[in-house]
């Protein structure tokens, strides 16, 4: 075959030919030269590779680089192109020395699949899988099973590889059951997914749960019944039942579906049953129930369908014509199906018009569910109690049903297990017999109720209580005392040791200590009993030591309406001994009142006597009622004196918070017996009492209304600057709004002035609270700095610092303990000897208008009376010591403002 010139060498090529021919067998000679020549046609290059091959056969890059060219000169050609066929050959001559290289063959087979070339791919795959190693074969089985997997592809070759595929790598198993399934091969799936079950070291590769591959094998087998066979399937979904406790209820609706589609539908029907009686959640439960419903709605409407079908064929038939009775039996040739037609012609159960028996069979399965429901619930925890009763009213009017739902309950609860009140199922076993008027019946329940052993006294108490009530609801008093006596009979010696060897102590043990048995006794007695069988069981009650105080109460004012006074007192004598507060609060005040209004006067000393042992013992939030019962007391019957002494005693014995109530008390009794002179000394003693800043301020403004009415205008102005201490402007602005309606009313300009500087004043105190609350802590309690960081406290950084560029000597210092505390003078202080100043840093400067306001001021005259030294708070040491202040205002100067109180001071002394 004659070559085409322009596919020869050109001059060009010359210098490349001669490197190749001084050495053919060099791959970087031959790679140059394809090199150089990238440009060319390919038919000259597939030249340059031929010869290249020819001398290099054993050259991958070379093999590899030419494919890739011939793979993409065929890449927009039709497959049935001969290029193809000559791009195969090409592949197969590369095979020959390349069969180890698996990305030839891999080229190679993707070539294939492309041409649609079936057998010669398959063949080609099994000889790469026959020419490569076995580790290699991952790279070749992809392909392959991505190839058999194609449309086209005989289903046996797909199956037949798959399988030996598996033998190479068992864990892709799911890949082939998944291939079976969409290959519609319902058998072998069944029987692959069946193995992967039963073996209890398979691992899923795609991450599926073996409840997972339960259900896929649940649904293949129940949707393809009729074409799986060989496999139990009952067998199998009942193990996966065992196995799984999640999603029960599908698989046993896949199990009834299995049924139903082998055209068994009783057998259907008795799966359903059995998974609604078996099933423990309500969300299976609602599974299997919705499952069955809809099966009987779908056989109700197949057989009313069927049943108009055969109507339209028989009048389509036209005929009343009666078959003539043959005798069959002679009839050799009769097939099964006519001779059961013949046979059971007539028979109800043959009947094919069964729409009524299908119609009620729905009706009673929807009548059933709230029963199966409340099933599964008791199924849950049979020990549940309210689930019970709820079952029992399921049944109400089926009294039948009712007695024997509660005989199922008595005989599975278990009182120590049950969730719940278990007496109430024997009480209401009980009142079912009574309400059917079986008493004879009722009795023996509770008779047998109360010899459970439950787990509470309290409910075998109420069992008793209950069985005492329906004989008193049936007029048998008599019998319900016999049942009281009974049931709080003391356990005799010989009981007592059998169950102590016995090792267990019933709550039957415990029972005559069960105080609600015993306050129904008393109210049995005493309503059918006598006065002394009465006293006879509240006395039992004292002995063993379970009274309350309301029983004390009650057992005192029974004797009380029998006329037994001294007994009934003796009764709340033991109450107050046997019980503490607050308990015994009640007894008390029930104890006195009753005892003041039997004795009133006559018996004074004895009540007085009471009520000091009642307020000795009462704490201090229980003390208030008894004070204020001794105080009336007084009143009534005793010594004015002694009752103001007790409102007295009461205020210092309340706490804190009812202080101020008593005061109040105090002082509108005070007013009312002595007159209203007499409360100033309470007045005072209110003030001075610790009371809380807010109280103090309330009280200090009574006081000042008080003194006002009085016309003690000064007396009431000097309470209002002490309460100023306690009072700051922005949280109480109700007391400075009252003191300036004071001054407005009562005062003049000196003293209102006065009043506003009190208010600046008390404005800058209480905003430099906390730097002053560390400094009035100490001075409180007396410690010094030293004794402070010996404790291990730190000392006030601050304060530390003011001492340092400030110091003070000791007359300063105790002459600032005695000032008021958060007090800021507006005047001249006091100086020492030394002449070193303490000046007040927050000092506030009236405007310097007011000295010339000051003249005037000086030709009035003002009245002067004594204040309290309390009220001047520091100022108090510079009035007793005037030649120390003296002093001050020569140091400090004449130009100086003076304040209202210190030049008050000043006109004083002159």
């Amino acid at each position: 075959m004659a070559i085409a010139r322009e596919l020869y060498p050109s001059e060009d090529d010359l210098p490349y030919e001669e490197e190749i021919l001084r050495n053919p067998f060099s791959l970087r000679l031959w790679w140059r030269y394809l090199v150089a020549r990238t440009s060319s046609p390919f038919k000259k290059r597939a030249i340059i590779y031929e010869r290249a091959l020819k001398a290099l056969p054993g050259s991958y890059k070379l093999w590899y680089a030419y494919l890739r060219e011939r793979l993409e000169l065929v890449r927009n050609l039709p497959i049935t192109h001969s290029q193809y066929e000559t791009l195969d050959n090409t592949f197969e001559r590369a095979l020959v020395t390349m069969h180890k290289m698996p990305r030839i063959w891999i080229m190679y087979l993707q070539t294939l699949i492309v041409q649609k070339l079936v057998t010669r791919t398959r063949r080609t795959f099994d000889r790469a899988l026959c020419a490569l190693p076995v580790t290699q074969h991952d790279r070749i089985w992809e392909p392959y099973l991505i190839f058999v997997s194609q449309k086209g592809i005989p289903i046996e070759t797909s199956l037949r590889v798959y399988r030996r595929y598996l033998k190479y790598d068992p864990s892709h198993i799911e890949d082939f059951i998944e291939f079976l399934v969409n290959s519609e091969r319902w058998q072998e799936a069944s029987e692959r997914l069946a193995g992967v079950l039963n073996d209890d070291q398979f691992f899923s590769i795609k991450g599926k749960t073996k409840h997972r591959l339960w259900l896929e094998l649940c649904d293949l087998l129940t949707k393809h019944a009729t074409e799986v066979s060989g496999l139990n399937v009952d067998a199998i979904i009942r193990g996966g039942i065992r196995k799984f406790t999640d999603e029960v209820g599908r698989l046993w609706t896949s199990l009834a579906d299995y049924y139903i589609r082998r055209k068994l539908p009783e057998k259907a029907r008795d799966v359903f049953e059995e998974g609604m009686m078996t099933v423990v959640t309500v969300r299976d439960f609602s599974v299997i129930f919705d499952a069955y419903s809809q099966f009987e709605e779908s056989m109700l409407a197949y057989k009313m369908e069927s049943l108009d079908l055969s109507d339209e064929e028989g009048e389509d038939g036209g005929g009343d014509e009666e078959e003539e009775e043959v005798d069959i039996r002679g009839d050799v040739d009769l097939s099964m199906g006519k001779f059961e037609k013949k046979i059971l012609k007539g028979f109800w159960l043959h009947d094919d018009n069964d729409v009524d028996l299908r119609l009620a069979r729905l009706e009673h399965l929807m009548d059933r569910r709230p029963e199966l429901a409340n099933s599964v619930l008791l199924r849950q925890n049979p020990h549940n109690v309210e689930q019970w009763h709820r079952r029992v009213k399921l049944f109400e009017g089926n009294p039948t049903r009712q007695i024997l739902t509660y005989t199922e309950a008595v005989r599975t609860v278990d009182p120590m297990k049950a969730v719940g009140k278990p007496h109430t199922l024997w009480v209401a076993f009980a009142k079912l017999y009574e309400s059917h008027k079986d008493l004879a019946n009722a009795r023996v329940i509770f008779d047998k109720a109360v010899q459970v052993n439950y787990k509470a006294v309290d409910h075998l108490a109420s069992i008793w209580c209950e069985w005492a009530e329906m004989e008193l609801r049936h007029k048998n008093f008599k019998g319900a005392l016999d049942l009281m006596r009974r049931a709080t009979a003391v356990p005799s010696v010989e009981v007592k040791r059998r169950v102590a060897a016995d090792g267990y102590e019933p709550v039957q043990m415990k029972l005559h200590k069960s105080l609600k048995l015993w306050t129904f006794y008393v109210d049995l007695e005493e309503s059918l009993g006598t006065l002394e069988s009465t006293r006879a069981v509240y006395e039992s009650i004292l002995d063993i030591r379970i009274a309350t105080p309301q029983i004390i109460i009650n057992y005192a004012m029974l004797l009380e309406e029998h006329k037994y006074f001294e007994d009934a007192f003796r009764v709340y004598e033991r109450g107050v001994k046997i019980f503490k507060y607050p308990h015994v609060k009640e007894i008390w005040v029930t104890y006195l009142s009753k005892f003041v209004k039997r004795y009133g006067k006559t018996k004074l000393e004895r009540a007085r006597e009471l009520f000091e042992n009642a307020v000795e013992t009462a704490p201090g939030e229980c003390v208030k009622p008894l004070y204020l019962q001794y105080a009336k007391l007084e009143e009534d019957y005793g010594l004015a004196k002694r009752a103001m002494k007790v409102y007295d005693q009461a205020t210092k014995a309340v706490p804190a918070s009812e202080k101020l109530s008593m005061y109040e008390i105090y002082i509108a009794r005070a007013a009312e017996m002595f007159g209203v002179p007499k409360t100033r000394e309470i007045y005072e003693q209110a003030i001075q009492s610790g009371l809380p800043d807010k109280d103090v301020i309330t009280m200090c403004m009574k006081y000042a209304e008080l003194e006002k009415s009085l016309g003690e205008v000064d007396r009431a102005r000097a309470v209002y600057i002490y309460a100023s201490n306690f009072a700051d402007p922005r949280t109480v602005p109700d007391f400075w709004n009252q003191w300036h309606e004071f001054e407005v009313q009562h005062g003049n300009e000196d003293t209102f002035r006065e009043m506003l500087r009190i208010k600046r004043s008390a404005v800058s105190s209480f905003s430099q609270t906390h730097f002053i609350l560390p400094e009035l802590l100490m001075q409180k309690d007396e410690v010094s700095l030293d004794a402070l960081e010996k404790a291990g406290v730190p000392a006030d950084e601050m304060a530390a610092l003011e001492r340092q560029l400030a110091p003070v000597d000791n007359d300063v210092l105790a002459k600032d303990k005695a000032r008021t505390v958060g007090f800021v003078s507006a005047g001249v202080e006091s100086q020492s000897d030394t002449g070193k100043r303490n000046v007040n840093q927050e000092e506030i400067e009236l405007p310097e208008e007011s000295d010339d306001d000051e003249e005037d001021v000086e030709k009035v005259e003002i009245a002067q009376k004594d204040v309290p030294s309390a009220v001047f708070g520091g100022l108090a040491k510079k009035r007793d010591d005037p030649e120390k202040a003296e002093d001050g205002e020569e140091v400090k100067g004449a130009d100086a403002p003076l304040g209202a109180l210190e030049r008050m001071k000043r006109r004083k002394k002159d």
